[in-house]
């Protein structure tokens, strides 16, 4: 009587391993494929919409007071004043660095582990990234992704288009977006020709802007906005 051989668990468990490895391979080429495409759409096409604008959008109870405003400013039309407000205020040395300041990364760090007040390493470029392509909640995943795209954004439009993103997408208060839409709300104005107050201004509430308001700044905006002017005088932006 011919004794029946049982299959071999090592042979299923490498095809297994395979076809897990090949999904696993299709779909990294896939990611980066796309990813690639994406940022390069975004090289001469702006933006139309961030996740941002989504979440703020369903967050808002009032339904009077859901209309985003916001308007593109072609990055050669932008005051120098905001640009250098924007370095000075946010990323230092943007003009220096591949899109992650590791100087900046490091001192943030020894503050936070001192228990001071936590404070971010994001760069310009992480925080294009972020905003354009990625959802706003923090986590390891996201910030992986931040990673990537950061990388790609320096490496395929250059220092004048990221900050002409950065500028026209950031939050700038309750339903704004950009510096121009701020500019208007705020000074009544367009953002092409901003004095250095108000520019440091739009720039000084970026942490919060539906906090603090260039239009009624506090004690402690106006500390930060007049810190921001005597940087600004040396802060290089992209020509």
């Amino acid at each position: 009587m011919a004794i029946k051989r049982k299959p071999k668990k090592k042979n299923t468990v490498k095809k297994k391993n395979f076809r897990i490895s090949r999904f696993l391979l299709k779909a990294l080429i896939y990611f980066v494929t796309i990813s690639i495409a994406w940022v390069l759409i975004y090289r001469v096409i702006n933006p139309p919409i961030t996740w941002l604008m989504v979440q703020r959008n369903f967050e808002e109870t009032d339904k009077t007071e859901k209309s985003v405003k916001r308007k593109w400013i072609n990055y050669k039309d932008l005051s120098d004043n905001l640009k250098r407000a924007a370095i000075a205020s946010e990323d230092a040395r943007f003009m220096q660095h591949s899109g992650f300041d590791t100087k900046a990364i490091n001192e943030a760090y020894r503050k936070n582990k001192s228990g001071k007040p936590m404070r971010g390493g994001s760069t310009i470029s992480q925080q294009t990234a972020k905003n354009v392509f990625l959802w706003p909640h923090r986590s390891w995943i996201r910030k992986g992704f931040e990673a990537w795209f950061t990388i790609l954004i320096e490496a395929l439009w250059g220092k004048e288009r990221i900050l002409e993103v950065y500028l026209n997408v950031i939050e700038t208060g309750p339903h704004l977006y950009g510096a121009e839409a701020a500019t208007q709300y705020y000074f009544k104005k367009s953002a092409t020709s901003l004095t250095k107050r108000q520019a440091a201004l739009i720039v000084a509430v970026l942490p919060n802007p539906r906090r603090w308001s260039p239009g009624k700044p506090t004690a402690y905006i106006n500390r930060k906005v007049n810190a921001i002017i005597r940087y600004m005088n040396y802060s290089r932006i992209p020509e």
